[in-house]
This record gives C-alpha cells, structure tokens and sequence, in this order.
C-alpha cells in the first residue's frame, strides 16, 4: 500500500459522526491511524478529566510516561501542572486535560536507549485536529487554556507566539466555536529552565489570570 502524503494526513475518517461521550472518542481514538505516529508510540493517548470541566487545557503531545500509561499529563511535568493549577485556585479535579496530538512522536538512537521527545509538524497537528474538536465539542468549556507554543500553533496557526500572549484572554474561533483562551508556558518548559522558580511563580501568574476568567 502506498503511503498518503503529509498533506493528506487526518483523522477524521476515525472519529465518530456523532458521539454522545467521551468514553466513546475515546474507544475511537485508540484505533486512530490517521498519521503515521501510531507506529512507534505505545498507544493512543486520548484526553481525560471532568467531562463537563469549565476549563481545558491543551498541551502539545504525550511524552515518554504518558504514553507508557495511556494518560496524558503523568509524568513531573503533570504533577507540577497540578500544584499550579491549585496554587492560582483552579482545582485540578475540576478541569479537563488534553493534547493537540495523541501519540508521543520521538527519536530513538538505539533501541534500548532513552526515547527523545519531537516536536510534531504542523500536518501531524491538523492531522489530528479532528480529535480536539471532538472534545471540545462534547466538553464545551468556558475556557481554554493553551499550554505552551506547538498546542497554541495547532488551535491558532502557525504564527502564533506563546511569549507575545501569554497570560493574555483571547477570543477566537476553534474548529466552529467561539472559543475564550489564555496562553501559557508549558510545564515542561518551566522544569527545563535555568531559573525555575521564577519560570514556575510566571506559570501561576498566567493561570491565575484563567483563574479570574472563570470566577
């Protein structure tokens, strides 16, 4: 069989026309081969959370244990989400937690070596903009909260720049929807930088502003 081209890559033929629960995207989601991420990583790994959350959070795509595990945000980076979250009083339990791609992208030098995490082109993320519209569709949160550069560049486009909006209130339309958002760092980010405190208090800052929105 021959491959299709990026440019035809999607997911839409996998996704239900009209599913009435997350559990059912998500049963969808696992036999998803709309891109060719699905060869390498472990499995699909579909959002969770509150399936009527008021805000969700969308981060770029599953890293190393969350792909292990089948749940997004597992890993130091999800535990660190979660003090944020509480600490600019919004309650973890209470939001709904994403990615804009479902299969961790990597490079592997050897087999037995540490798996690498790669940024997803923009096709990959378009490839699997149909899955996050599902959910949206199905949540309807109030608001959206954009973790880090690659998930705002699959909701908003390619020019879009995380240190130029972030801890901003941005009104645009995703995927049909009139769509509230605040842009962030991902936590990922805030554990690779050289001050980390003060990449993390930035953080809280930027969700206490999302805090204020749903107030």
């Amino acid at each position: 069989m021959s491959k299709a081209p990026e440019d035809q890559y999607t997911a839409e033929p996998f996704v239900p026309a009209k599913a009435r629960s997350l559990n059912t995207l998500r049963e969808a989601a696992a036999g998803c081969r709309g891109c060719p991420l699905h060869r390498d990583a472990t499995q699909t790994v579909f959002g969770a959370g509150n399936a009527h959350a008021r805000v969700m959070l969308v981060g770029e795509q599953p890293g190393d244990m969350e792909d292990r595990e089948g749940r997004p945000f597992v890993g130091p980076a999800g535990r660190l989400l979660d003090r944020a979250l509480d600490e600019a009083g919004i309650d973890p339990g209470d939001a709904y937690v994403t990615n804009a791609v479902k299969h961790f992208k990597f490079t592997q030098a050897e087999p037995r070596k540490r798996r690498i995490h790669k940024a997803p082109s923009l096709r990959e993320m378009t490839a699997c903009g149909p899955w996050l519209a599902a959910e949206l569709a199905l949540v309807e949160p109030e608001l959206i909260v954009i973790l880090g550069a690659t998930a705002g560049k699959a909701l908003l486009g390619s020019s879009f720049r995380v240190t130029q909006v972030r801890g901003t209130v941005l009104e645009e339309e995703i995927h049909g929807r009139r769509e509230r958002l605040v842009p962030t760092v991902h936590p990922s980010s805030v554990l690779r930088a050289d001050d980390r405190e003060a990449a993390y208090r930035g953080l809280v800052s930027d969700l206490k502003v999302a805090a204020r929105v749903l107030a």
